[in-house]
């Protein structure tokens, strides 16, 4: 099937707008993030006590929210919407618009929800919807809202989608466009769970309209939507991966098929897999634990087909522009541009996160490290590197590209540092907290020597390395704001390209990577077969429920 192609397209003025609109909400909740993560290093590090007005659990739920949450789903919408506008000529239609305001005004009176009730202090949960810790019934709805307009946000993506493929009978989506449409299916999807979740639970639960909430079915449908949330962050960091990037170094597309398929693999394994987060839960069999397992390890096949794919177009690219040796081509890449380097280290630092997952997903290996800082350290190289890197390089370019503006030699050069100070400090707080999880330190508490204790004081010089990381990363994310900040307001006004690449021959995609029903299908069988007869079983044999607990 052909592929469409499309020319230098800018983004129109009505479209950028609305993507800064996200944009923006998502930087402005980062900086916030950031200084609850310093206070956070600092607080368990024993070298701040925070002051009587607030505490750390408060703003360990307030990290949580604002930089998992309110910064990555902010961010993705308003990077797919305009690189879908950008490869479909280069505007949203009305309906796609008005579905992006809407949604953006849904998540922002959400957003505000509930960051009034953590401010207040009456939604300290460590920023999960995990029973039996009650939050304020007002968190639960404003993360419904945020949740809700997020889908009005992909609706504009799907829109755009129809009204392309009904203009272009014949032709397969642009790369960029495909992605994006897997990746709010793939997000639809794994959100519907967590609403039931929170409407049919959480909600009642926290209001006192009923007295008790069934701890095992809440934590089964909220790892059904917890695994893929992380592909829900990666797969925008694959997209930049496999068609901006490759524009950057002067290089095309490896191969458009398998990019597909790639993305079909994370949409249909990355779902059926949230057991392999409760393996220690009592509630549920070990051979429903084995088949999860099975396939979160099945989903470690589209990661290194996206390894594969960018190191060929690495090595491609290279070789093209004279690189000789085994690794001459290493040294052609463009080391010295933020738009190529920052999303390159995040690749580094995707390899071993990829591997303390699958070490995560091991029965045996779980078992040591369940609960300890380890998991806190994986969490970070896997979204707070790889992921957020990514976004910092794309932003780098996609700002001035939607201001009218450019990305000048001092902002390039400056953007160099933030990202050099960005990895190292997250390679210091995640090597400490890899570490102290392997000596056993537990995750989600404040600063404690346990009464002295010699294990827990030996803890305390790698609980300082991870202050001091935190602190080298908010001196990074104070950088980039400031980064940003200029390329939006003050950098020379000019034309930013947009980064599309495409694939350097006509290739014949197979018709089938674009056939929705079949794929959904399958994905629908899978769920039900992975989730249908355990949710029967927590539903009909359930333990007796839990009444709500504040512990704060």
């Amino acid at each position: 099937m052909k592929i469409a192609s499309f020319s230098q397209t800018p983004v129109d003025r009505s479209t950028a707008r609305l993507s800064l609109a996200y944009i923006w909400v998502a930087y402005a909740a980062f900086g916030l993030a950031a200084l609850a993560g310093m206070l956070q290093g600092m607080v368990r590090g024993g070298l701040i006590e925070l002051p009587s007005w607030t505490n750390y659990y408060q703003i360990l739920t307030a990290h949580g929210v604002l930089m998992a949450l309110i910064f990555t789903t902010y961010f993705i919408i308003g990077f797919l919407l305009s690189g879908v506008a950008r490869t479909t000529g280069g505007a949203l239609h009305a309906a796609a618009l008005r579905w992006g305001w809407a949604g953006w005004v849904l998540m922002t009176v959400g957003t505000v929800m509930a960051l009034v009730t953590i401010i207040t202090n009456d939604a300290s949960v460590l920023y999960t919807f995990y029973a039996p810790l009650k939050a304020s019934p007002y968190f639960y709805i404003g993360a419904a809202l945020l949740v809700v307009g997020s889908w009005l946000g992909g609706f504009a993506i799907f829109s755009r989608y129809r009204r392309w493929k009904r203009e272009n009978g014949g032709s397969m989506s642009p790369l960029f466009v495909f992605m994006s449409v897997t990746t709010f299916v793939l997000w639809i999807i794994a959100t519907l769970p967590v609403a039931v979740e929170v409407l049919f639970q959480l909600i009642p639960w926290s209001f006192g309209w009923t007295s008790t909430i069934n701890i095992m079915l809440s934590r089964t449908l909220f790892w059904f939507f917890g695994h893929p949330l992380v592909y829900f962050w990666l797969m925008p960091a694959y997209i930049a991966w496999y068609v901006c990037v490759p524009r950057v170094i002067g290089g095309h597309v490896f191969s458009d098929s398998l990019a597909r398929l790639a993305f079909i693999c994370l949409l249909l394994f990355s779902i059926p897999v949230g057991f392999h987060h409760q393996l220690m839960e009592p509630g549920i069999s070990p051979g429903w634990k084995m088949i999860h397992v099975i396939l979160t390890l099945i989903v470690v096949i589209p990661s290194l087909m996206t390894a594969f794919s960018m190191f060929a177009t690495f090595e491609t690219t290279g070789r093209k522009k004279g690189g000789t040796g085994l690794f001459g081509w290493l040294k052609k890449m463009p080391w010295s541009d933020v738009r190529f380097f920052a999303p390159f280290v995040g690749m580094l630092f995707f390899i071993p996160a990829g591997a303390g997952g699958i070490i995560n997903a091991s029965n045996q290996m779980n078992a040591v490290v369940h609960n300890t800082v380890w998991v806190t350290g994986h969490f970070h190289i896997t979204v707070g590197t790889a992921v957020a890197l990514t976004f910092f390089g794309v932003s780098y370019w996609l700002i001035p590209a939607l201001t009218g503006r450019t990305l000048t030699r001092t902002a390039n050069r400056m953007g160099m540092v933030q990202t050099v100070f960005w990895a190292v400090g997250m390679f210091l707080m995640s090597f400490a907290m890899h570490y102290l999880g392997l000596q056993g330190t537990p995750r989600r508490t404040a600063y404690t020597t346990y009464m002295d204790h010699p294990v827990a004081l030996g803890w305390m010089d790698f609980q300082r390395v991870m202050a001091f990381g935190g602190g080298l990363l908010f001196t990074a994310a104070v950088l980039l704001l400031l980064i940003l900040g200029y390329l939006a307001f003050f950098a020379p006004k000019g034309k930013t390209e947009y980064p599309i690449a495409e694939t350097e021959t006509e290739q014949q995609t197979p018709r089938i990577l674009e056939r929705w029903p079949v794929w959904v299908g399958v994905l629908a069988f899978l769920i039900v077969m992975a989730y249908g007869y355990p949710i029967m079983e927590q539903l009909h044999h359930h333990p007796p429920g839990s009444p709500p607990i504040r512990t704060w």
